[in-house]
């Protein structure tokens, strides 16, 4: 599987990302300038990352200028013919900008900056909480109640905000998002967006590599599985 790590004016996560696929996962990766346009190396068995930082300085609201960088025409075009999308953070809000998800991120309950280690329940979890830390001012999830109840129904939403023991509850929500939303995907399961970082837990010299299960489990071993599937090997 190949990723390609879109750089943006402002980024400050695409080193992080491209590290932490490339030497901790062991996966092929290629950065990606903003005003590139030529996807045509990768195809829908790849996926490519908008990752964390300040697109544009956030002037005008975080990811509203980067929806128009060239780039993004050729994401759009590149998800709506199956290809992998992550936004992480900043290329969450990204991607809610782009409405290639639905919703929006606004300011933190606090009105404040929050850098911290946070649990989420989800994806891989195997029943137990994963520890990825966040680094957000604009992280509260929101959408209206019809689009809320569609995420739950087709089970969109990948990851929520948790205490420690996994339990969902409104303490353990750092930013107020709704219904404790940490990290949806869309109705085809092909573009994901979070605002916590699990490229900053993949390596076992920083304690905590709970961010390599997340990556995992929405696209390295998912795309081992369905190729194991087709084949025939395995039947799920």
């Amino acid at each position: 599987m190949k990723f390609g790590v879109v750089v943006f004016p402002g980024s400050n996560c695409d080193r992080d990302m491209y590290d932490a696929l490339q030497q901790d996962l062991n996966q092929e990766v290629r950065m990606l300038w903003h005003k590139d346009t030529d996807l045509s190396g990768f195809t829908t068995d790849d996926c490519i990352v908008l990752p964390g930082g300040f697109s544009y300085g956030d002037y005008l609201r975080c990811g509203a200028i980067a929806r128009f960088s060239p780039i993004m025409q050729s994401v759009i075009r590149f998800a709506g013919e199956g290809g992998k999308v992550l936004g992480v953070c900043n290329g969450f809000q990204v991607l809610c900008e782009s409405h290639l998800l639905p919703g929006a991120l606004l300011r933190n309950a606090n009105q404040q900056f929050i850098s911290k280690n946070v649990y989420l329940r989800g994806a891989g979890d195997n029943g137990q909480a994963l520890k990825i830390p966040i680094a957000h001012g604009e992280g509260r999830y929101y959408a209206d109640d019809l689009t809320l109840d569609q995420l739950e129904a087709n089970d969109q939403i990948i990851y929520r905000y948790s205490d420690e023991n996994g339990n969902i509850i409104p303490g353990a929500n750092p930013n107020g998002s709704f219904r404790n939303i940490a990290g949806i995907c869309n109705a085809t399961r092909n573009v994901f967006g979070m605002m916590p970082h699990p490229e900053r837990a993949c390596s076992a010299d920083l304690g905590n590599i709970d961010g390599v299960t997340i990556l995992n489990t929405l696209f390295i071993n998912a795309k081992e599985k369905s190729a194991r599937r087709e084949a025939g090997v395995v039947n799920f």
